[in-house]
């Protein structure tokens, strides 16, 4: 892989200069795919890092300010490097070799990397997992590093599915006997008895996404062996009281909808050997008006704790769709004014 800088310097000296980067790929199958399908990915960097890109073959040109240039030079290897691995690159992957490169270097060739690259997740079904942002990368080393996690942020940040991936890899590699998914069943109370079928199929709807996030990184025959060996349980939140789990990762999904009492009870269910993962967002609670999160509550009550993780995403670090990203900012921007109009009325 080879590539021509050319800077050229417009009238305005205090302006950053222009720069002119041209990339020529050894192998023409992988440049395709990192320009991606009708050149999409070319499109992404184009407008997330403010460049014009112009693609011939193996050969593309950058073109814009030198920094943004650069940038963008590293984001293409970065993603030339990962497909000749046998890696897939998607729009996912590009947003994240977007993040992990801007933390890498600086445009000055002499300067050291800031930092190593985004922490990784390894299964035997996905393969290799890497952060997409720092956010996510903060996540991945605080449950690799802590028994004990709190993920706190807005939908579509990755909390639950990189959770699912990190106890996976856990008990692939022997360091966990059992997987133990909960989440508290709000949308039908305590009254789980009166819904058909057994504890699984109780709790089927309200565990479904992750599920969905289990088959993602296990085939879906050992789902379902461990599922019916115990390797793997599923128990509502209300049903973990009175119990001490030991050598398992648990995971509490959506616990903005647990109460005070009820994340008391959770915690305190950590036994030996054990790790736990705690998901939610406080800004979307199911709780009836008036009653304490026990998510929020939690996270107060145990800050001073240095053997704890905590991680707050943001909406910037949201990894859906980029309108999934703008919504979330929406609706942010709406409970701010609120928040700030309630505010206004209290001092009046």
């Amino acid at each position: 892989m080879v590539y021509d800088p050319v800077l050229t310097t417009r009238r305005d000296d205090a302006a950053e200069p222009e720069a002119e980067i041209t990339l020529a790929f050894e192998n023409n199958k992988y440049a395709s795919l990192v320009f991606g399908l009708y050149d999409q990915n070319l499109a992404k960097i184009e407008r997330r890092l403010r460049v014009a890109s112009f693609a011939n073959g193996n050969h593309v040109t950058l073109k814009g300010k030198a920094e943004s240039c650069e940038h963008a030079r590293r984001v293409l290897e970065a993603l030339y490097e990962r497909i000749s691995k046998g890696q897939k690159v998607n729009s996912g992957e590009v947003d994240g070799a977007i993040e992990e490169t801007a933390r890498q270097r600086s445009l000055f060739p002499n300067a050291e990397p800031t930092r190593g690259g985004f922490e990784q997740i390894i299964t035997r079904k996905r393969g290799l997992v890497r952060a997409r942002n720092a956010a996510q990368d903060q996540y991945l080393r605080a449950m690799k590093r802590y028994e004990l996690v709190f993920g706190v942020g807005p939908a579509g940040t990755g909390k639950t599915w990189l959770a699912v991936g990190q106890a996976v890899q856990l008990m692939e590699q022997g360091a966990v006997e059992r997987l133990i998914l909960s989440r508290p069943a709000v949308e039908a109370g305590e009254r789980l008895g009166f819904l058909p079928g057994d504890m699984r199929e109780k709790v089927d709807p309200y565990l479904r996404p992750i599920f969905d996030a289990l088959h993602d990184f296990m085939d879906s025959r050992m789902v379902e062996r461990g599922l019916q060996t115990g390797m793997i349980e599923v128990a509502p939140l209300a049903f973990m009281r009175g119990r001490t789990l030991t050598r398992a990762c648990v995971l509490l999904d959506e616990a903005q909808n647990a109460t005070s009492m009820q994340m008391k009870m959770f915690l305190t269910r950590l036994g030996e050997g054990s790790r736990m993962i705690i998901t939610g967002d406080p800004s979307q609670t199911d709780l009836p008006p008036g009653q304490t999160s026990g998510l929020s509550e939690a996270v107060d009550l145990l800050s001073e704790l240095d053997t704890i993780g905590r991680v707050k995403f943001s909406e910037g670090d949201v990894v859906r769709h980029e309108l999934v990203r703008q919504i979330v900012s929406a609706y942010d921007r709406a409970a701010r004014h609120k928040n700030e109009a309630r505010q206004d009325r209290k001092q009046q």
